[in-house]
């Protein structure tokens, strides 16, 4: 006994033991360790990658933002898209100022280009530009130096020859309005940054050529040596605020506010996709616990002899730790480099927006970040941990005596199941969907998400105990059942073994709900657009020019062609403008169009009531996204900045948006002209007159003098572009989700089968009793049915409520905006009958594996 107990007491020894353990139990069950580590590996190389792309996009974003800017101190620019150049000369003899560079941003669209997007154009004075943004001035040819004035010349970015695919030298056309404007390539911008697509051309030229006379976007300031940029900057805000209220912004390039808006403009987006790509690492984690609680219930007479021997509680206890453990460090190691391989090969195919288009235009390069490493990689060890610590202190709490017992195994599970943990989990659940956004993120939805799912999984032992315990007295009391001992002994079993089928219900309620969660989610969203869609696109016709919003405009005199058509019955002119109305948030849209009054749910979709307007005041309705961003509710008034000043508006009412998640504001077309003066417009909606046709109208369009510079749609045109935009845009949601379903489904087949192969004692004994091989495979393939159905039953519920968080609560205060609930039955049966079917497939293929080795050697063990 004490040759037996030595190694107990002997360092070496006890780690010779330990690797036995360990590579025994991996050799024993290659399949389930192999699924575990799978499952960690596919989490963490899922969240790591994402961060990993959205962290370059993002990066590489603000360094391209910045790089325009050059070397600049100070910037002045306004709250609206363009402000007067008149403020230019002031700023230019203010004290402190070394130097001020007028710039005008535009966003072009290429004539005949469709994919892409609008070029960016960069509008400079050379003179200025050349002491704050060298890199932007063009390297014009030889003996041609006066081509970075010249009112026909643009150079054009290393990316943007490539995109527009024309040489130095060539012709590149650009739209205005409904014109086109012939620019000759004059060079190229040799120190732009890789994948930024850009155009520098003379700023006297563009305000010219695109018909944006007397009109700014910012103005660089370079200061003095010596003055404190900080103390500069305060006190141009308050004198400018003070002579131009609400007209002006001051900042410093890549500044707290710079990196905020940009950073607001894809938050929700980017953390809404690391949870979800973390979906699988929770899945992880429960597999983890299946495979060390069958584990420990296959081992526990080994343990028990173990202890009697001289193990330590607490070697034990260690040792179950070391074996999750060692399935986390694998599977995180291995989910660190596939990560980033991932990251690497998405950056490299696909670019940084991940079909969100959040970052379109940059080309980022991966870059490895330990501390992200170290986070991603102690998560998948967390969870690990996580998922065996409980069977870990089971083992270490199990008395030897009871433990050498064979038919003790259900004191594992029961133990492992209590109760008040489940219900506390769940009743916080709860709690926490009442608690507001913290830094505008859903953290306590997050949280109460996760708690749903450890809650009812801890509640499983309990539920199938209480359900199959009801379902055997019900059959007991049929006349059938004496006639029918295969479901019988099925029912016996499962209403008496609770707590190990309580396991294997967790892995089928886990995949199960999150997938049911994953597709509501998607799918409500989907038919919540396609509905809303619906209704904001009542007319039979819509036009608008080819041109982007910064040079885009149908004048009155074309807007008074198109009125005149025979075939149009009615025609509402809409103009699209960006305001800003904090430093720190992404611009809002201003659309100005004509509103019913009297009834304003005619003009756009409201959320709520509308309100009666005040005498005097004029009315204004704000987005979903608007209202909850800047705090706003209908009854209060807000300031907005239009021609050169603020203005007080009269919010009338919410409506629904889902085009535009930072946030915009309706108001009547008269009312924004009789302000502006502003008589342009950015679109149309025409609805036809009588007995004339669709095809009819947008010939007549086309066949106006400007009529190729218009692009004419139908409402079920414009809709499939939407959804299409739609369903790229959720294209890795759909990957994720996939994915969770696959580990689902190997978790399922991996607990089942772990489950089966750990009952050769039992079905050697029912053998002995009489009980025939195809009896027994009978009662494998009803039990891993009749268990997987009841995952699914629960699964769908806690699924339900899981979806009822996402909808209600994580994405309103996510993107800001509310959706209506829809269910996509087809999806949801087909994953549960895949699921259904792998459970019975599973047990019955390990059924057959666990009688292989007959009855005789399957009770050997059992005294």
């Amino acid at each position: 006994m004490l040759e037996l107990s030595a190694p107990a007491a002997n360092p070496a020894g006890t780690r010779l033991l330990s690797r036995w353990l360990l590579l025994g139990e991996w050799r024993a069950h290659p399949v389930r360790a192999l699924v575990a580590i799978l499952a960690i590996a596919i989490g963490v190389s899922l969240g790591f990658a994402i961060h990993l792309i959205n962290a370059a996009a993002f990066n590489e974003f603000s360094t391209a933002v910045k790089s325009l800017s050059g070397q600049a101190d100070v910037q002045v620019a306004g709250r609206e898209a363009l402000f007067d150049e008149s403020i230019y000369p002031w700023l230019a003899q203010r004290d402190g100022v070394a130097v001020a560079s007028p710039v005008l941003e535009l966003q072009a669209t290429v004539a005949g280009k469709k994919d892409g997007g609008p070029l960016h154009i960069l509008a400079l004075d050379v003179f200025r530009a050349g002491f704050i943004s060298p890199d932007l001035i063009g390297a014009p040819a030889e003996g041609l130096p006066f081509d970075t004035l010249a009112d026909d010349a643009v150079f054009l970015s290393p990316a943007a020859l490539r995109w527009l695919a024309v040489a130095e030298g060539g012709q590149v056309a650009l739209q205005s309005g409904t014109g086109t404007v012939a620019l000759r390539v004059a060079g190229s911008l040799q120190r732009a940054r890789a994948g930024q697509r850009i155009a520098v051309m003379d700023i006297g030229a563009a305000q010219w050529r695109f018909n944006k006379l007397g009109k700014l976007s910012r103005i660089d300031l370079k200061l003095r040596q010596g003055v404190n940029r900080d103390a500069f900057q305060a006190d141009l805000a308050r004198t400018l605020e003070a002579q131009y209220p609400g007209r002006f912004q001051v900042g410093q390039p890549n500044d707290e506010n710079q990196n905020s808006r940009n950073n607001n403009l894809s938050r929700a987006y980017r953390v809404n996709l690391t949870v979800l790509a973390l979906v699988a690492l929770f899945t992880g984690a429960f597999l983890v616990f299946s495979t060390q609680a069958l584990s420990v219930i296959r081992r526990r007479g080994q343990f028990a002899l173990l202890r009697v021997l001289g193990m330590e509680r607490g070697t034990l206890l260690r040792q179950v730790l070391l074996e999750g453990a060692s399935l986390g460090i694998i599977g995180a190691a291995l989910g660190i480099a596939g990560g980033y391989v991932m990251a690497a090969v998405a950056l490299r195919f696909f670019g940084g927006d991940l079909g969100a288009g959040y970052f379109a235009g940059v080309q980022p390069q991966v870059q490895f970040t330990p501390v992200a490493a170290f986070v991603y990689f102690a998560l998948g060890l967390g969870v690990a941990l996580l998922g065996c610590a409980a069977p870990a202190l089971e083992a270490a709490r199990a008395a030897p005596a009871i433990a050498l017992k064979s038919g003790s195994e259900e004191v594992v599970t029961t133990r492992l199941a209590k109760t008040w943990p489940a219900l506390a989990c769940l009743l916080l659940a709860g709690a926490l969907t009442l608690l507001p956004p913290v830094f505008e993120l859903p953290l306590f939805g997050y949280l109460s998400i996760a708690l749903l799912l450890i809650g009812a999984i801890a509640l499983m032992p309990q539920l199938a105990a209480v359900v199959f315990r009801c379902l055997q007295r019900a059959w007991l009391r049929i006349d059938t059942s004496a006639h029918a001992p295969v479901r019988s002994l099925t029912l016996a079993r499962l209403a008496n073994a609770s707590g190990q089928a309580g396991i294997a219900l967790g892995g089928v309620l886990s995949s199960f709900s999150l997938m049911v969660a994953m597709a509501i989610m998607v799918s409500s969203f989907r038919v919540s657009v396609d509905d809303w869609l619906l209704q904001i696109l009542p007319a039979d016709v819509y036009a608008r020019t080819t041109a982007s919003a910064g040079t885009a405009g149908l004048n009155p005199r074309e807007q008074a062609s198109i009125t005149a058509l025979p075939e149009v019955a009615r025609v509402d002119f809409q103009r699209v403008r960006s305001l800003s109305l904090a430093p720190d948030r992404p611009n809002v849209a201003l659309l100005a169009r004509p509103v019913n009054l009297a009834d304003p749910g005619k003009s756009m979709v409201l959320v709520g009531d509308t309100l009666p307007v005040p005498a005097g005041a004029k009315p204004v309705w704000l987005s979903e996204a608007a209202a909850d961003l800047y705090n706003v509710k209908p009854g209060q008034q807000i300031a907005l900045p239009l021609a050169g000043g603020l203005h007080t508006f009269f919010v009338a009412g919410i409506w629904r948006d889902y085009a535009r998640s930072s946030g915009a504001i309706q108001m009547p077309l008269d009312d924004y002209r009789a302000l502006t003066g502003d008589l342009d417009v950015s679109d149309a909606a025409l609805w036809l007159a009588k007995d004339a046709t669709g095809d009819a109208l947008q010939q007549r369009l086309k066949a106006l003098p400007f009529g190729a510079s218009l692009e004419v749609s139908n409402p079920s045109t414009i809709r499939a572009l939407s959804l299409q935009i739609f369903d790229r845009s959720f294209a890795v949601t759909y990957l994720l989700e996939a994915i969770a379903i696959v580990i689902g489904l190997f978790g399922v087949a991996a607990t089942f089968s772990a489950q089966t192969l750990a009952r050769a004692r039992e079905f050697g004994m029912l053998r002995h009793v009489g009980v025939t091989r195809g009896q027994i495979l009978s009662i494998l393939a009803l039990e891993g049915g009749a268990l997987t159905a009841l995952g699914i039953a629960t699964g769908f519920i806690l699924g339900l409520l899981i979806s009822f968080v996402l909808v209600f609560i994580v994405n309103p205060q996510s993107f800001h905006w509310t959706m209506q609930l829809h269910l996509p039955w087809p999806l949801i049966a087909t994953v549960a009958a895949a699921l259904l079917t792998a459970a019975a497939l599973t047990a019955l293929i390990a059924g057959r594996q666990a009688l292989s080795a007959g009855p005789i050697r399957a009770v050997r063990e059992d005294w």
